[in-house]
């Protein structure tokens, strides 16, 4: 199994939430079952208890997410260490599952947890993903969706580091919210222009009918 599949079950759980728009679809323990596969071991083991259990996971890992992309390098690796701490798993080399053409086994590394309950093994495996794919990438590359009110966690997968959303809807979202306030804002501009324009037209107009009578009473006392 790809150590990325194990880091993509931290982003699974953290968005099962969106706290800005007070939406939370982890309610039961079906809900359980469907992020954790159907299949699975930790989807089998479930209970209803694993529901408050994986909430409470949800919102340290979110916090990881949030550090991350906040620049706060340091205080994103504690607190996925106190988790990788709360949650222990033992690497080990696996592969009989997986033969090549001539029969020999694919090795590759495998996170083996021997869990207490279902939140307890789908924490381990995905705080350990999550610190492989951390330490061999960067912490950079834990993201929150900039896309206002989404708040996404996502993993930075780009050559170039440059993900900001995560999705391509809600870059299209984005992107369209900020040519639209680039264009209202130079209306804004254009309509601050024209009063002005106004306003200077007004001060320098001709001057009112009631001073050329003064100047000609001016005029008639000189001549006198």
């Amino acid at each position: 199994m790809e150590l990325n599949y194990y880091s993509d079950l931290a982003v699974r759980l953290v968005n099962t939430e969106r706290p800005e728009r007070g939406e939370d679809s982890l309610t039961s323990v079906e809900a359980v079952r469907e992020m954790c596969g159907p299949d699975s071991m930790t989807a089998r083991r479930a209970t209803e208890a694993d529901v408050t259990r994986l909430r409470a996971v949800r919102t340290r890992l979110r916090a990881v997410f949030t550090a991350a992309a906040e620049g706060d390098e340091v205080r994103a690796v504690d607190l996925l260490n106190s988790l990788l701490m709360e949650f222990p798993t033992s690497p080990q080399i696996s592969g009989h599952e997986y033969l090549d053409d001539e029969g020999r086994p694919r090795w590759h590394m495998h996170l083996a947890e021997h869990p207490a309950n279902a939140t307890a093994g789908y924490a381990a495996t995905a705080c350990m993903g999550l610190a492989f794919h951390l330490t061999d990438l960067g912490v950079d590359r834990l993201g929150v969706c900039q896309a206002s009110p989404c708040r996404n966690a996502y993993l930075d997968t780009s050559t170039n580091r440059s993900r900001r959303y995560c999705s391509d809807r809600c870059a299209t979202r984005a992107n369209v919210a900020a040519y639209r306030a680039r264009k209202r804002r130079k209306s804004e501009l254009e309509n601050e222009d024209g009063a002005a324009t106004a306003a200077g037209r007004g001060r320098t107009g001709p001057t009112s009918g009631r001073t050329a009578p003064a100047v000609q009473r001016a005029t008639d006392d000189t001549d006198g």
